[in-house]
């Protein structure tokens, strides 16, 4: 982890663009270039054709893809990238998020709130669950990426005060917080287990100690008995029991 080189990045990517729309009108994928500029400055590793798709990244040697969400749309991608060399999916998640309200009518930006909602590293496993099947090959890793952001909505929603239903404008990277690498074994999976929770655990215990919710803690639980990193030993009544896997 660089945050000096991060901020580099966010420098250069964000002055581009402001240059070219102004603030409050920048394009959707400012998280995704300032990640790309971060993680190769190197240009000439962009955007790069392999096997009929682009790669984000492509070193010759490894293949980074950033996905901000949608993972579905990575299975015909990794089918091949795969094939080729091993293959780095990045994951960006706000760790903690200010939100500016931007009015389409005159421009103005509001200050910024904070939102309430802390980020965790355990929301990657809806979009995990949409790419199960790639998930123990060889060839694939994982970097969940934890950056504090500023989040501007356009004031266009259906509710009085035109938030709910907003459209989102941009999203700003601030400071890069943390980074976690995830291999493609049951012991590397095993990081995204809470170390809050017991040797043997319920649905709901990961629930509790994970802040997801109870149907995105099943998926969770999915994701992880599917990659050998816990083991479902039994049930109580309805419930499954589980269990970290052994190292």
């Amino acid at each position: 982890m660089d945050k000096q080189l991060f901020l580099q990045a966010c420098e250069e990517v964000i002055g581009q663009q402001q240059g070219l729309n102004g603030i409050g009108t920048l394009g959707e994928k400012t998280v995704h270039s300032v990640l790309k500029y971060y993680i190769s400055p190197n240009h000439l590793n962009h955007e790069i054709r392999v096997g009929g798709f682009v790669a984000d990244i492509c070193t010759g040697t490894e293949i980074i893809e950033i996905q901000t969400r949608q993972f579905d749309k990575l299975r015909r991608k990794l089918q091949t990238f795969l094939s080729f060399a091993p293959v780095t999916v990045v994951y960006p998640i706000p760790n903690t998020k200010w939100i500016r309200w931007v009015n389409p009518q005159t421009g103005e930006i509001s200050p910024r709130r904070k939102s309430p909602k802390p980020g965790s590293p355990y929301s990657i496993f809806p979009e995990l669950y949409k790419i199960k099947e790639y998930l123990v090959h060889p060839n694939l890793k994982l970097k969940i990426v934890m950056m504090d952001l500023e989040e501007y909505r356009f004031l266009d929603g259906w509710s009085q005060d035109k938030k709910k239903g907003s459209t989102r404008s941009d999203r700003i990277p601030t400071e890069l917080m943390k980074e976690l690498e995830i291999s493609s074994n049951a012991t590397g999976y095993q990081v995204l287990i809470p170390e809050a929770l017991e040797y043997e655990f319920t649905a709901k215990e990961f629930k509790k100690a994970s802040r997801l919710s109870l149907q995105v803690s099943r998926t969770a639980l999915h994701v992880l008995n599917y990659v050998g990193a816990v083991e479902r030993i039994g049930k109580k009544g309805n419930t499954f029991i589980y269990r970290r896997a052994p190292l």
